[in-house]
């Protein structure tokens, strides 16, 4: 059983595809087919459920993934740790974040990374902040900038940046708008444009929903904050939202306030207890910083903590 093998594997895991798997990993589909096969017929096992349409992890590969996300990172941190003894900043530093979390510019603090240190071979993903904490614990991410949602994860720390409250955006026209404020038994009749279950917005709507005793459920469900803007601006639902939204489309949609508490909105950066090396070099870079120009909340609701660099 080799790295490479389990590195194939667990990428196959992930993407759920071969095709895309084989070309994250720069090989041939065959070859990629070829070493999976060679992995299941070592451990005597099918590692995953193939159809012509999906690939799905068996039993047995849910399993297997555990232990060998655990030996990647560990040989990751063994290559590391040899870098940094000859002073050599070496490696990857695979970052995550919730689209428009405001508080840091990521683009421009990757582009600073990068440049400090060329070395570090430096990967985005974008998903969920549920999803991305769970990454963070299981190694498959470094740092991830998210929506803290108030559960302790084990293994991954939270450093607030900067805390909001969630309002409703909804179109000029809709009867909301007249309104200065409206309670979650008239949000429960209405039809909600939200975000899928495991991203930041809906954890905290869902929670503030059944605290008054309604489901939470949207009738319109997107993965990007804009298009969630174009819908509400066609007036097809109105949306729960950190109040800096607001000033996405400050002439074209309404905030309102909410009546009934509501959990916060709190954007952090999760890591590791024990972080890599370029993880703790970033973590150091972004103490201090303000929040990114233009996706400030107001100073009424802002609460914003610099980042503590890793110990």
């Amino acid at each position: 059983m080799e790295l490479r093998q389990l590195e194939h594997f667990a990428i196959v895991a992930e993407e759920r595809h071969f095709t895309r798997a084989a070309e994250i990993l720069q090989i041939s589909q065959s070859g990629l087919s070829a070493s999976v096969r060679a992995l299941e017929s070592e451990l005597g096992t099918s590692l995953f459920i193939r159809s012509t349409r999906s690939v799905e992890l068996s039993v047995a590969g849910q399993a297997f993934l555990v232990e060998a996300l655990r030996t990647l990172a560990s040989a990751t941190a063994a290559q590391n740790a040899v870098a940094a003894v000859r002073g050599l900043m070496l490696g990857s530093l695979t970052v995550g974040a919730e689209p428009c979390l405001g508080s840091v510019d990521l683009p421009g603090e990757l582009a600073r990374f990068r440049m400090t240190h060329p070395g570090v071979d430096v990967r985005l993903r974008h998903a969920g902040s549920l999803e991305l904490i769970e990454g963070v614990a299981n190694g498959r991410t470094d740092v991830a900038l998210v929506v803290s949602v108030g559960d302790q994860t084990p293994g991954v720390r939270l450093s607030p940046l900067s805390t909001q409250r969630l309002i409703v955006l909804c179109h000029p026209d809709h009867a909301f708008a007249a309104r200065g404020s409206v309670d979650l038994a008239s949000l429960h009749a209405e039809s909600l444009v939200g975000f899928p279950a495991g991203w930041g917005a809906h954890v905290l709507a869902r929670r503030g929903f059944a605290a008054a005793g309604f489901d939470y459920r949207a009738a319109l469900e997107v993965n990007d904050v804009h298009p969630m803007l174009d819908l509400v601006g066609y007036n097809l639902g109105v949306a729960i939202v950190p109040e800096s939204f607001a000033a996405k489309r400050p002439d074209l949609l309404r905030a309102i306030q909410i009546e009934d508490p509501m959990p916060p909105w709190t954007a952090a950066v999760a890591v590791a207890d024990e972080p890599s090396p370029a993880a703790t070099a970033f973590l150091t870079q972004l103490a201090g910083i303000s929040p990114a120009r233009g996706d400030q909340p107001s100073s009424a609701s802002s609460s914003g903590v610099s980042v503590m660099p890793a110990a």
